[in-house]
């Protein structure tokens, strides 16, 4: 072999040798590059996902805000309903039991309007029974068997007549006397006027009526005059 063949043999080999270093380098070189894609396009897609997800967990918390807000709202306009639902029922209470108590003074006042006139007549009832009283029981029996004229009969018939024609027209429109006599006293309904002690009579009760009480109705019109007993 010569001297240039070697040479050229030896050249061929090393260009060789050179060749495959270089063919393992470009090797490693694409393979790290292809990994170095592979890892960005799954940072890429991983960032990417994680900003889907973000988005979804804000747009969530959002609609969720809403939702919250909505319920807040839905409650506050129901208590205002039941606000009103309670205020309407105690106005209808208000307005029922004013009309009751309206139509109770009504009553009141159709049943009691004679109240100030009772008064008076029941004073003009009170004369004719002190004029009956004052004619003496004999004096009436001696003028029905006197050959005279009985006027002092025919004029006590007819204050009598007109003294129960007068409590009639009071009872039509339900005034009506009453006499205390022998029950306990009542200062709501009695009036004293004097105490004295009586054997036999407990302290307290009524003995005497000087002037009979009147109702009207339920009400005490007139107070009963009367003597109370008391302590010995």
């Amino acid at each position: 072999m010569s001297s240039s063949t070697f040479s050229k043999a030896t050249s061929l080999i090393a260009t060789c040798r050179l060749a495959s270093r270089n063919s393992q380098y470009v090797a490693r070189s694409s393979q790290s590059l292809l990994t170095r894609g592979q890892s960005r396009r799954w940072y890429s897609e991983s960032t990417e996902a994680q900003s889907t997800s973000t988005s979804t967990t804000a747009n969530g918390d959002s609609a969720e805000s809403a939702i919250k807000a909505c319920e807040e709202k839905l409650k506050a306009k129901e208590e205002e309903i039941a606000d009103l639902h309670s205020r309407i029922k105690y106005a209808q209470a208000d307005y029922v039991n004013l009309q009751k108590i309206s139509a109770r003074e009504k009553e009141q006042t159709t049943q009691y309007a004679i109240t100030k006139f009772a008064k008076e007549l029941i004073t003009t009832v009170d004369v004719l029974s002190l004029a009956l009283k004052s004619v003496p029981e004999g004096a009436l029996k001696a003028s029905s068997t006197s050959s005279e004229p009985q006027h002092l009969n025919q004029l006590h018939e007819g204050v009598s007549m007109t003294h129960r024609q007068l409590l009639q027209t009071l009872a039509s429109f339900g005034v009506t006397p009453f006499d205390p006599k022998g029950e306990k006293f009542d200062p709501n309904m009695h009036e004293a006027l004097y105490e004295a002690p009586i054997p036999g009579q407990e302290a307290g009760t009524v003995i005497d009526t000087q002037k009979l009480g009147y109702k009207i109705k339920d009400r005490i019109l007139r107070a009963a005059q009367v003597g109370v007993a008391r302590e010995a």
